[in-house]
């Protein structure tokens, strides 16, 4: 009724008004599931035996993959600059070539992935991570605001393309593998992922006053490849994530017999040295759940058999103290 006594019209609602009405009003219909003990018990055995053979068969497939690790930056150094490694990594007077031997325990069935690991090496620095331009790598020149690239932005006046410390400072170590009288050839391409290569670094943009000053990061590139086909340095692009990883140098496609052993002629270029770094050469096959990694299959197991455990302790816990259900 209003204040002259007539009746009030209901104003009408819509669909869209009520469903708004009622969540507001906590009018909505809800599910409230009782958590019994033979639901609980039940889901922590069901979890437990899912995760115990999902980790199992992580563990089989990881324990498949053969890998090779060698650590070469301390040996490749000859033994008069033992005690001072960094004099002798910057004089480009004194060779840096270096021959490497390891047998093969198990066969290696192709492809067989080359990497390069570094430890100690802290690519997600926020000063090193920032220090690039992507808009510069997809469109080169003609993207001038590279502020971002600092303290490698320009050298002599000019623009460096492409800008920046991680680039700067590009892995430089090269590799050649030898077995018996024959050379194992390395495939350098499809190394990067397709789509960096297609949509973050640039078709028609080439290397511009890169490595030219004073002072020199790491590796060159050659000026007259567009830089969607420089694949080392895209990979090299994609920073890790923690201190020690490993980035893919190439691809082997030949198999790998036991007790071979392999030749490895490498040129121990990159620089290590100034900051403790460790660098390793890594030869690795693959399962159908990537490279060698225990982690996973020991955590599938560990939290299937806390699951396990908890339910045990729920049964055991129930038989003494049974608890009625209320009404």
């Amino acid at each position: 009724m209003d204040v002259d006594g007539r009746p009030q019209s209901v104003p009408v609602l819509s669909r869209r008004q009520k469903v708004i009405y009622q969540f507001t009003q906590q009018n909505l219909p809800a599910c409230k599931p009782v958590l019994t003990p033979a639901w609980v018990i039940a889901t922590f055995l069901s979890l437990g035996f899912i995760f115990i053979p999902l980790g199992l068969l992580a563990l089989v497939a990881s324990q498949s993959v053969v890998e090779i690790v060698d650590r070469y930056d301390t040996d490749c150094i000859p033994e008069v600059f033992r005690s001072n490694k960094v004099a002798f990594i910057k004089d480009d007077s004194i060779p840096k070539n270096c021959t490497r031997y390891f047998k093969v325990h198990k066969p290696m069935k192709a492809p067989i992935y080359v990497y390069y690991q570094l430890d100690n090496y802290y690519q997600n620095h926020r000063r090193y991570v920032k220090s690039r331009n992507d808009r510069q790598l997809l469109y080169g020149l003609r993207y001038n605001d590279t502020s971002s690239c600092k303290p490698e932005e320009t050298n002599s006046g000019l623009p460096i393309v492409p800008c920046g410390l991680i680039a700067w400072s590009l892995f430089n170590d090269t590799y050649r593998f030898v077995r018996g009288a024959g050379e194992l050839r390395i495939n350098r391409k499809n190394i990067a992922w397709r789509s960096d290569r297609e949509h973050k670094f640039g078709k028609h943009v080439y290397p511009f006053n890169f490595q030219n000053g004073t002072l020199i990061g790491g590796g060159k590139l050659d000026p007259t490849i567009p830089l969607s086909d420089q694949e080392d340095l895209i990979v090299w692009m994609r920073t890790a994530a923690l201190p020690s990883f490993r980035k893919l140098y190439g691809k082997i496609e030949e198999d790998l017999e036991e007790n071979d052993v392999i030749e490895a002629n490498l040129f121990n270029y990159y620089n290590s040295y100034s900051f403790g770094g460790k660098k390793k050469l890594v030869l690795s096959t693959s399962s159908w759940l990537g490279g060698k990694n225990d982690f996973l299959g020991f955590a599938y197991v560990a939290v299937g058999s806390s699951c396990i455990l908890v339910a045990l302790f729920f049964i055991l816990f129930h038989v003494k103290n049974p608890r009625p259900y209320g009404m």
